[in-house]
């Protein structure tokens, strides 16, 4: 279907019609028309064609559909949310007390946690316009557009509100850090700055007492990168984190996104909670979806444990690969993976989820664990544990094999990390340093020490459970996995601790 002509379409055939009849009576058009061409190129350039790209939800006025309710595994975050928020749905009562409304709050945390689901139940909740921008809209290399986009987000959040009868409106500010980042760090120009100063002028400028309020809400997993000027009293008001969530807010979260699947009848959902500790909201629904997906594959009516349970394992990992190890890699790998499981039963027992050496996107075989609860405080001994369990792989391939492979390159890094936490905690014989000035020689001395120490334990415990970890290991080899329940009967077998003991 052909569209009709626009009004600016309609005016430059009517501006080339007039030149060329003037160009007919003898006139010099020739100057007007380099004009209108620098002109008519001018508004093509990208950046300055229109002020801003800011999104408004479904139209002007619209508030986006999203409830509290329907956001899980955030409620100390809600809660402070909503606190801030009364500033904007108690007006009247807060002009009363003389009480100074906020102007801005800002969401951090790790991504996928749910900071922009947080702004947009924000706009349904004070009844607000909503209109949302990332902080890489207002960044280009030519200097002013950048602060003119900041004005006419905020202009267009009022003439929005007005239209719609709103008395507030929440513009929302995705990767902020770009747009507020500490100005001077950008050598080459300073668009960067001339944007954040124009963000500054029209947050200070907000009214009050205008017939508009206006809100911004701010997201950013990177604090350490704003201006300190955006946090002072009188912009960004209220700093609400957006953690990960806890166990309770796992199973929340999970339940949400189960709502509108069919279940089976041995769903556990609580058990599936548990091991996706560090998960995000965004992977918990990632999760939900490939277990849909897998069953959907399969031509199952309902989605069964083990598509939840295979899910955990493609959203860390990634697909199944074609990729095929030879007969002794297959071996090599079914040892290596033994030897984190057997050893990790030993320092947490109880922990062990499953065990596999089916290659996932670059992994080779994988052990996958879960605490008994959510831990965010770790001492010495806790710390000593993962570096027992991360070193197990390549020791257990040195006690069966006589030597080590290359499948061991992230436990390695994982052993350093850990071990390096544990000198910067202050947890290790240097007491409480300073790793900016200590001497980089003698923290080295003390992570190898401490390495060490924990790699001999492990090397004597497996050898003398020998017996044990070969006979995990053939179970791998044969099925290429194993359950946790399964591992801890074998590992309980009589039989097989009386052969580990003479042979220790």
């Amino acid at each position: 279907m052909r569209q009709r002509p626009g009004l600016a379409e309609i005016a430059l055939g009517a501006a080339l019609g007039i030149g060329v009849f003037l160009g007919l009576q003898g006139y010099n058009v020739l100057p007007a028309f380099a004009l209108a061409g620098l002109f008519f190129l001018f508004s093509q350039v990208p950046g300055l064609r229109a002020p801003t790209r800011a999104r408004a939800a479904a139209g002007p006025g619209a508030i986006p559909r999203v409830d509290f309710d329907e956001i899980g595994g955030q409620e100390t975050a809600k809660k402070e949310l909503k606190e801030a928020l009364d500033f904007v749905v108690q007006r009247d009562r807060i002009r009363q007390l003389g009480i100074r409304p906020l102007k801005g709050i800002l969401l951090t945390g790790p991504p996928g946690t749910g900071k922009t689901l947080l702004a947009k139940a924000a706009a349904s909740y004070t009844d607000s316009v909503f209109l949302a921008a990332s902080g890489s809209e207002f960044v280009e290399m030519y200097a002013g557009v950048g602060a003119s986009r900041v004005r006419d987000l905020f202009r267009r959040a009022r003439e929005m509100a007005r239209h719609a009868g709103k008395a507030s409106a929440i513009i929302f500010l995705d990767e902020l850090e770009v747009l507020g980042g500490r100005r001077g760090a950008h050598q080459s120009h300073l668009e960067y700055d001339q944007t954040l100063n124009q963000l500054l002028v029209e947050m200070d400028g907000i009214q009050t007492d205008a017939d508009v309020q206006i809100v911004v809400v701010g997201a950013t997993n990177r604090p350490d990168l704003l201006d300190p000027a955006l946090l002072r009293p009188g912009r960004f008001d209220r700093i609400v984190q957006v953690d990960l969530p806890d166990l309770k807010g796992r199973l929340a979260i999970l339940e949400i996104h189960v709502r509108q699947k069919p279940l089976g009848p041995d769903v556990d959902l609580e058990q599936i909670a548990r091991q996706t500790f560090g998960f995000s909201g965004a992977q918990l629904e990632s999760l939900t979806n490939e277990a849909a997906i897998l069953a959907l594959r399969e031509g199952a009516e309902a989605i069964e444990q083990r598509h939840l349970v295979e899910a955990i394992d493609k959203v860390i990992l990634g697909e199944k690969v074609d990729r095929r190890p030879t007969p002794e890699e297959k071996r090599r790998v079914a040892v290596h993976e033994a030897g984190h499981a057997v050893v990790a039963e030993w320092v947490e027992p109880g922990s062990v989820a499953s065990v596999t050496i089916t290659p996932r996107g670059r992994a080779m075989g994988y052990v996958r664990s879960h605490p008994e609860n959510d831990r965010y405080l770790y001492t010495r001994e806790m710390l000593e544990g993962q570096i027992r369990v991360a070193l197990a792989g390549a020791i257990a391939e040195d006690v069966v094999f006589g030597s080590r492979s290359t499948g061991a390159q992230s436990d390695f890094e994982k052993v350093v990390h850990l071990a390096r936490q544990i000198v910067e905690s202050g947890l290790s014989e240097m007491g409480v340093v300073d790793m900016e000035s200590a001497d980089r020689a003698r923290v080295n001395e003390v992570i190898s020490k401490v390495v060490q120490e924990q790699e001999e334990a492990v090397r004597a415990y497996l050898q003398q459970h020998r017996a044990v970890l070969g006979g995990v290991a053939e179970i791998l080899e044969d099925r290429e996995s194993m359950e946790g329940d399964e591992l801890r009967r074998i590992l309980a077998r009589p039989s097989l601790a009386a052969v580990a003991g003479t042979e220790g």
